[in-house]
């Protein structure tokens, strides 16, 4: 009989914790070797939970029906005195995010989820005993990722899709996918700052990618190209407890009997893939403008990264003041629209790309900046709104007015004014 030969070492492609590298193994055999790991050959039942075993390792042939197999997980065996061959663990201790997470070991380094869980400390009045083995630190990680990603089902739904094909496999002790209490219980006792801890992995990764492979940039200017990013405020509701109404309140009434307590985030977005460089957080404050502005001083502080001089940071009507521009510009670029009744004093005639420069003043500082007006219509009204502009970019070759009016489009994906038709009517 025809044999394959087998090295000493024939599993060296698998890691030693037993996950498979690449994820996609998959493994080829005869459906003639296939046998029952029962005694005397008996047939597996329904309720045996054992996995088939291979009975020969003959050279396959063209034509013989072969049997392909996924690769779902490497694990030490348990064999039951009947014969029945079952896989120690469970799939807590196998399961990934899969293609997202393999992307986020290759950015940031292997095992960043499992590293992170080892380091959280568990709240011991959630999860002890027998409930502390039901499910892993990183595990419960995975699940609460993955709930975000599947807005439409519950907890146990999400733990059964991250279970995924290891839920087949025939594990020593019988495993059954958490219940949305416990899972509930356990992510009390993780605690926000793992996922705190992988969100900024994650962010920095994302950072990482764009400043090596950022193909798709939203550039502007030649001698001196700029990446434009946008950064803009949004509200995200929250489960409606009292810690969460004590921590973030509520906005649309004055007594906080708002359906839901809310999230006030300023995601600091790359304008063309849209991905998330950036995201501080906080309460969502009565004032939107006064949230939103603390939150900036916050990105400032905790993504310095991000604010560079080989940036244009796209900015909203909610004007940050005279002196966070200032601390803004001595960092980055920017290009804010500003409301009408923020005052500015002309300081030089027209210029040739119909801007102008001029003064802004408040808190006592007064910022140097350049002006560009222009009117928006959209196709069948009659009533232009017009857009001003303000920007630190005073080279108007290396920036023109049109350009950067063009380019302030991209603050919102490019939906918002897909409709819209800009007048250049300089002033």
């Amino acid at each position: 009989m025809s044999l394959y030969p087998v090295a000493s070492r024939a599993a060296d492609g698998f890691a030693e914790d037993g996950e498979v590298p690449g994820g996609g193994l998959v493994v080829a055999f005869r459906l003639e070797d296939v046998a029952s790991p029962l005694r005397k050959g008996s047939p597996l039942g329904a309720g045996d939970r054992s996995a088939l075993v291979i009975g020969g390792t003959a050279r396959i042939r063209t034509g013989e029906v072969t049997v392909f197999c996924k690769v779902v997980a490497v694990a030490p065996a348990r064999v039951r005195r009947d014969g029945r061959v079952q896989a120690q663990g469970s799939p807590a201790e196998h399961a990934t995010l899969g293609p997202a997470e393999e992307w986020l070991c290759r950015q940031a380094g292997p095992g960043v989820i499992d590293a992170i869980a080892e380091r959280a400390a568990l709240r011991e009045k959630y999860v002890k005993g027998e409930r502390k083995r039901l499910l892993t630190r990183a595990f419960v990680m995975r699940a609460i990722v993955l709930m975000t990603l599947m807005p439409g089902a519950d907890a146990r739904e999400a733990v059964i899709a991250l279970a995924g094909d290891l839920a087949m496999v025939p594990w020593a002790r019988a495993w059954a996918p958490a219940s949305a209490r416990a899972l509930g219980d356990w992510r009390n006792a993780l605690g926000p700052e793992p996922l705190e801890e992988l969100q900024d992995v994650v962010l920095r990764a994302s950072w990482a990618e764009h400043e090596d492979r950022d193909w798709r940039a939203v550039i502007i200017g030649t001698n001196r190209p700029l990446k434009a990013g946008s950064v803009d405020g949004t509200l995200i509701r929250v489960p409606d407890t009292p810690a969460n109404r004590a921590a973030f309140g509520s906005v649309g009434t004055g007594d906080d009997s708002s359906p839901f307590p809310q999230v006030r985030a300023l995601p600091l977005n790359d304008v063309s893939t849209r991905a998330l460089l950036g995201m501080p957080h906080g309460p969502a404050g009565t004032d939107k403008a006064a949230a939103e502005q603390k939150l900036l001083d916050t990105a400032m502080r905790d993504y310095p990264h991000l604010f560079t001089m080989e940036r244009l940071w796209l900015m909203d009507r909610n004007f940050p003041g005279a002196a966070r521009i200032a601390r803004l510009i001595a960092r980055t670029h920017v290009l804010i629209r500003l409301k009408s009744d923020i005052p500015l004093r002309r300081t030089s005639p027209i210029l040739a790309d119909g801007s102008y420069l001029a003064e802004l003043s408040g808190d006592s500082v007064t910022v140097a900046v350049r002006v560009i007006e222009y009117f928006t219509d959209v196709e069948g009204q009659e009533v232009p709104e017009m857009f001003c502009l303000v920007t630190d970019l005073t080279d108007i070759a290396e920036y023109p007015a049109r350009d950067l009016a063009a380019l302030y489009k991209w603050r919102w994906d490019g939906s918002d004014c897909a409709t819209r038709r800009c007048r250049y009517g300089w002033r």
